[in-house]
């Protein structure tokens, strides 16, 4: 794009000068007004084949020469300029979304952000940070580009249409974030969304306390109230100024190497039916394990050593990424029998 418009700006600026050029030119050698030695220097480079517009001199035929030559030269050069120009912006785009329509054949289990305003740009930011496969879908052009030039996946598309949430596979996506403008059009998504995919965790946003209740009613998993949660945070700051930096610091890795996680065990995992002590997950991995949830939904905080894990539960560990992960490829280690 840059270079297109970088393309046009010289053609213009080519064609400006002939025309400067060519009127000083008239007006100095054959004493033209101002704009009759315009409209000659027009009606030459354009090559239109209207008379004269005075009678010229031997000088004035021969400066004309020049303009015909450079003039005419300059316009068919401009012609073919912005003919290519053209070509290539149509075929950019065709191709391009052509290349973004095979990489969203290409994904799964990925995450689905609606809207790309200042909550779905933050969302996205997060997610690219964790390097997980997302593709954002915005009815506005200019911020889906903004999201292109960013480095992540999006087309511009209405997402309370099921054609396009099938569009961006939310048939086999892990997760959707609903970050519209109004509750209305949220509610739209997550119904549409989990009647594609009922299995899809779904977070969203509301504007009003009030629809709280109606999009979880919807199906929504989790929902957030950007003023309750504001102001919850700005409250424990002020009260409890230690507590929240730490978890500042742990869920933003704002100067501290460490993260928060939930890591799943599955079914035939090792750690299945063994306890937190015998697994000494701390001493291998260096890792906290803070709570466990069950499968059955239970949450269980700072459980003690002797809480037997069972598959399906997932626990809610922080540690170092280093760690984090040799112990999620632990869970998946399956015992040889």
């Amino acid at each position: 794009m840059k270079t297109v418009a970088r393309r046009l700006g010289l053609i213009a600026a080519a064609i400006a000068l002939t025309l400067v050029v060519g009127t000083v030119g008239f007006t100095v050698i054959e004493g033209y007004a101002p704009f009759d030695a315009f409209y000659m220097t027009l009606i030459t480079v354009s090559t239109v084949g209207y008379a004269e517009v005075h009678p010229l001199s031997h000088g004035g035929r021969v400066f004309n020469s020049f303009v015909i030559f450079f003039g005419v030269t300059t316009m068919f050069f401009a012609i073919g300029a912005m003919t290519q120009s053209i070509i290539e912006l149509e075929l950019g785009e065709y191709f391009g979304k052509r290349r973004t329509r095979r990489m969203i054949d290409k994904l799964e289990n990925h995450f689905i952000i609606c809207g790309y305003g200042r909550v779905g740009r933050y969302a996205a930011t997060e997610l690219q940070r964790a390097a997980e496969p997302f593709v954002i879908v915005d009815r506005n052009p200019e911020r889906v580009e903004k999201a292109l030039l960013a480095g992540m996946l999006a087309v511009a598309a209405d997402s309370t249409r099921d054609e396009t949430l099938r569009a961006v596979s939310v048939q086999r996506a892990r997760g959707l974030i609903s970050a519209l403008a109004t509750d209305a059009d949220n509610l739209f998504v997550i119904l549409s969304a989990k009647n594609l995919n009922p299995r899809l965790f779904v977070a969203t946003r509301a504007a009003e306390e009030e629809a709280e209740r109606k999009l979880r009613h919807a199906g929504a998993d989790a929902v957030f109230t950007p003023y309750t949660t504001a102001g919850h945070r700005l409250a424990q700051a002020v009260l409890r100024p230690h507590v929240f930096q730490f978890f500042d610091l742990a869920t933003k890795n704002l100067g501290l190497d460490v993260g928060i996680e939930q890591v799943r065990v599955p079914e035939l995992s090792g750690f299945v039916t063994r306890s937190l002590e015998q697994t000494q997950i701390r001493r291998d991995h260096g890792v906290i394990v803070l709570a466990i949830r069950k499968s059955d939904g239970r949450m269980l905080f700072n459980p003690p050593a002797e809480t037997v894990i069972a598959g399906g539960d997932h626990l809610i560990v922080m540690g170092e990424p280093a760690g984090l992960r040799t112990l999620e490829n632990a869970t998946m280690a399956v015992p040889k029998i």
